[in-house]
Parts: structure tokens; sequence; C-alpha cells
């Protein structure tokens, strides 16, 4: 197998563009996964010989090689006169990891790149690539939602992401860089600790009256696929939601046989909570790109708190579940994977009951982390989704990126169908 091409990026850090050749199985499991960040196997460039660098660093990601030579530092240099010059400053992770995931996404997005502060935005703050954005809307401070706001902020409907049980606001980074490009505004949440379904909507609610944002298209990731049908119910009356886009996700949280303990995870310690959000994650032989999805997944998990994850098994496990007639106006997509994932066949079988009118987009293989493993296939179906949107005021995308010719053709099939009804 021949050896994969290399983009040379500034400062002289190399990494493989997405697409790599290579098709080899990994095996993962699970429990033994080492948290690493996505696309940690791309290969790291050889050690400088002149720097004293003789081991090759690890194909693991490792805290203490963050200041080595490669990829996050680069080493001294002699100069021309013979004379050891002072070390350069090390090249930042978080502008490291930029670089992979514009490269991820395809040519024309380093201009997005950006250096990341040495500490992150307070509450409140407009917040910068490398950190997210943080508001407060409860009267209790320590609810603070996190968040990404990228695209044309013209648009007063755009599709917002809500994560699964695992996932923070930046598992969705390769929706954000790829929807935007095409004139898509996204914006990615990370919620903060509610312990209630209505709590969460009512929190959600106050999001959306302080981003000024009267309607909005939800994706929801498994636990989050629930909470945008229950937001979507509880706002039934006041409609705040135009369109769902279901991922991985369930109507009934009774699937999970955990009603009667629901309500005990808060005195659980973190690691015993951790392992049950484990317990649920692929294992066995899997691709490369689902490998690097699921130690990404591992990593965001190591990032949560108890209280955040204790609350976030709580809500996936309390006993609930959607009332379809509230919700039966939205369109709704179904986005589900073949090959193993969390939810059995009848859950699944279930959501197709529920919606019976909802289009249907389903991938071969992804397992429970499609947006990362298979963004591309999950971005097509976001934008067919969004395509029957174009057009009106509930367009997630500039209407500049939008042809005449492809307008035309939507607003004759939205007068089809409003003569229809």
């Amino acid at each position: 197998m021949s050896a994969p091409t290399t983009a040379s990026i500034p400062d002289g850090a190399r990494c493989l563009p997405a697409q790599s050749p290579a098709r080899d199985v990994a095996v993962v499991t699970a429990v033994a996964t080492q948290p690493r960040p996505f696309l940690a196997t791309w290969p790291r460039p050889p050690p400088n010989p002149e720097a004293g660098g003789s081991r090759p660093l690890s194909t693991r990601f490792r805290r203490r090689e963050r200041r080595g030579p490669g990829l996050l530092g680069r080493a001294p240099r002699p100069s021309e006169a013979g004379l050891q010059r002072s070390p350069a400053p090390p090249l930042p992770r978080q502008l490291c990891l930029r670089v992979l995931w514009a490269l991820a996404a395809g040519p024309s997005r380093l201009h997005l790149l950006g250096y990341r502060s040495k500490e992150p935005p307070g509450a409140g703050s407009k917040g910068t690539w490398g950190w997210p954005r943080q508001i407060i809307v409860d009267d209790d401070d320590s609810k603070i939602w996190s968040l990404y706001d990228a695209g044309p902020r013209s648009i007063r409907c755009p599709l917002i992401f809500l994560p699964p049980v695992s996932g923070t606001a930046d598992v969705f980074f390769r929706q954000i860089l790829a929807l935007t490009g095409w004139g898509y505004r996204v914006i990615a949440l990370q919620y903060p600790v509610y312990w209630d379904h209505l709590e969460f909507c009512d929190g959600f609610r106050k999001l959306l009256d302080h981003l000024q944002l009267d309607k909005v298209h939800l994706f929801g990731a498994s636990l989050g696929g629930f909470l945008a049908q229950k937001f979507a119910e509880y706002t039934h009356k006041s409609p705040r939601v135009h369109s769902l886009i279901l991922c991985n996700s369930f109507s009934d949280t009774s699937i999970f046989n955990q009603t009667w303990t629901a309500n005990s995870f808060w005195l659980m310690p973190a690691f015993m909570l951790k392992k049950i959000v484990l317990g649920n994650f692929s294992s066995g032989p899997v691709d490369p790109m689902m490998a690097d999805a699921i130690d990404f997944m591992v990593d965001r998990l190591e990032s949560l708190g108890q209280s955040e994850l204790a609350s976030r098994l709580t809500l996936n496990c309390q006993n609930s579940y959607v009332e379809p007639h509230k919700i039966r106006d939205i369109p709704v997509t179904i986005m589900d994977v073949f090959d193993q994932s969390a939810l059995s066949t009848e859950a699944k079988e279930e959501m197709y009951k529920l919606y019976p009118n909802a289009r249907r987009a389903h991938l071969k293989t992804g397992g429970n982390f499609p947006y990362l493993c298979r963004s591309a296939e999950v971005n097509l179906y976001v934008q067919i989704h969004l395509l029957q949107f174009h057009g009106t005021k509930y367009a997630a995308i500039d209407p500049s990126m939008v042809s005449a010719e492809e307008l035309e053709v939507q607003k004759g099939n939205l007068s089809v169908s409003q003569e229809e009804q």
C-alpha cells in the first residue's frame, strides 16, 4: 500500500487529508480506550535529530508530549553561524486541531483558524473560534449554555445541533465547517445541568429569546433528539420549532429500562457514570474513521463533570415519552444507521410509527456517531432536509448562496403543496 500524501500547513506541522485511502480495520474496546482527540491517529512528523529527539511520538496523544518536538511544538535549530538560537514559541494545540478540522472539511477553510485565548471567556461573552460563547438565561448563575454560532447573522431561522449524553458542542465541528461554507447559519449547543425535561425546555426557550430567534430547525443526536422533540411538544401552542432532524434518537425513555434508577444517578460518582455511558459504545472491529470517532467521543466524555453526566443520564432515563399529536405538523427527517448502535430495532420501528410521514435518511454504516465518521453523508441529508425551506423566511441559508433557478423551482413546489392542502 503506497504511503498517503501529506498536506503542508504553517509552522512546519503536517497532517493527512480526511479522505485517507487506508481502509484497514481497527479493533476498539470502549472500556479500554484511552481518551485522545479526533484524528489523533494521523501520523506525526519524524523527531528532529538536531533537537535530540530520537524516540518517535506515540500514535496516541499523550499529555506529557504536548511540548515535545513535532506537531505541537518547534524544536530549536542551529543558525548558519553555528550558534544555538532561542526556541520558538510552541504551536498552540487548539490551532493544530483547527488545522486538522479545516483540512478534514475541505480546502478554503484555513481562513477560519484562530488562536485560543489563554483564559476562557466569561458568561455572556461573544466567544472566539477557540472557546464557545457562554450565556446565562436562568436565575441560577451556574447554568451556563455554551454554543458555537457560525454563519450569516442575517438568518433568523438557523439550524441548531443538540449533542448526545457523551457529547459537547464541538462534536458537530464537521457540520459547522461544511454547512457554514455553503452559506448556512449553524449553532451547536451544550446545555447546562438540568434535572427535568420541563426545566430544560424552559431554559431552552429563554435561550432562544436571548438570541432573538423566533423559530429554529433542530438537529438532535440520541438524547439531543429526544430533547428536541420534547421542546417542540412544549411549545406546540406557540411553535418555536420549524423542523426536526432526529439522528439515532428515540421517543420513549422506557426502552433503556432505567426509569426506576434514574433518580439515583446524582448519587453516583463520575467514574461509575462514565462506565454506564461507555457500555453503550461500539466494541469490536470497526473501520479507522469510526475508531477515531469513538476515541473523540471518549475524550469529550472525559471533559464532562459528575453533575453534567448525572443530569444527562437522568434526562435520558427519566420516565417520559413524546406526544406525537402535538408535533404532527412539523416536518421531520429520521436519520439512523443499519449497523450496530445503542438503539434497538424495536426503538427505531417505534420512531417510524410515531412519524409515518417523516422522511427517512438511512446510512449503511456509522455506528452511534455518524455525524463524525460519516459526516459527508450526514451533511448531504441535512441539506436535503433544509432544501424544502429555501426561498421562505424560514430558510437556514443565505439567499445569495441559492441560485435563481433553484428558487423558482422551490417556489413552484411550495405553491403546489399549498394547493394540495
